[in-house]
């Protein structure tokens, strides 16, 4: 069991959307918490909201910049202390045909969503290892499971992600570290980060979301796709063919729709 209370927890992502309320979670649940945004306003009025229910601590952060996270990363081991849990949260997405991106668009995309994670657990894992304890969190995206129109770059930076994150736990586990690793591969989550996004699945509550990812931060669970139906992804991609696959997430689901209609969130 990985316990919240008493821990020292960071999140990447925590000014706004699940990151923001995972934070206020782990406050809630007694943890000690650090914050992690690009968004210095957004950080500075999180903070203010959270300082009277708990030791909190914020800090602006390009996380698609590697030597600021190594800088940013010493920093907080010197001023606030060894991580004890890290959710790597903070992510960004773009629509649209792969065509249509920019170079800059995938960069950026790749870098934010799979190389920051990898970075920043490159930077508190040593720690955590001779300590043996800590637990890692990556919150993905069912992208990372399922291919989808539109969504080919974002897809491609969680498919990454979400590989490495299970790797990452079986070394972990192999080497007997005490680390855990836990991997989220969530449906559309109704933040604004997928502001348009039609879908005959219901999109999650970003609540109940949250109460879902502490739960099996906790539990130390190895793997939670959302919502339950999603668990048999997999096993429904080995068992079909391509064609009869396609039709039904496709046509019968209507997944490869989704994205028609995507805006993404307001600026």
């Amino acid at each position: 069991m990985t316990k919240i209370s008493s821990k020292l927890v960071l999140i990447t992502g925590g000014a706004s959307g699940i990151g923001k309320l995972l934070s206020k979670k782990v406050l809630e649940l007694g943890g000690k918490l650090v914050i992690w945004d690009i968004d210095k306003a957004g950080l500075e009025q999180t903070i203010n909201e959270f300082e009277s229910w708990g030791e909190v601590q914020g800090y602006v952060v390009d996380i698609g910049d590697t030597g600021r996270v190594k800088e940013m990363a010493r920093k907080v081991e010197n001023e606030v202390g060894s991580i004890d849990v890290l959710i790597n949260n903070a992510g960004i997405v773009y629509g649209g045909y792969f065509h249509e991106f920019s170079s800059e668009e995938i960069n950026k995309t790749m870098m934010v969503n799979s190389v920051a994670p990898m970075q920043l657990t490159l930077a508190f894992l040593p720690e955590m290892i001779k300590r043996k304890s800590g637990h890692i969190c990556n919150i993905t995206s069912l992208a990372g499971l399922v291919s989808n129109p539109k969504l080919a770059v974002y897809a491609g930076s969680k498919w990454a992600t979400t590989g490495w994150s299970d790797s990452l736990r079986l070394e972990m586990e192999q080497l007997k570290t005490g680390v855990k690793v836990s991997t989220i591969t969530p449906y559309y989550i109704n933040t604004g980060m997928f502001r348009g996004v039609k879908s005959r699945i219901p999109i999650l509550d970003q609540h109940k979301v949250v109460e879902k990812i502490i739960k099996a931060i906790e539990k130390n669970q190895i793997h939670l796709s959302l919502p339950f139906s999603m668990r048999f992804i997999r096993f429904a991609q080995g068992l079909f063919p391509i064609w009869f696959y396609d039709w039904f997430v496709g046509q019968i689901i209507g997944v490869y729709k989704t994205m028609d209609n995507f805006k993404g969130r307001n600026n």
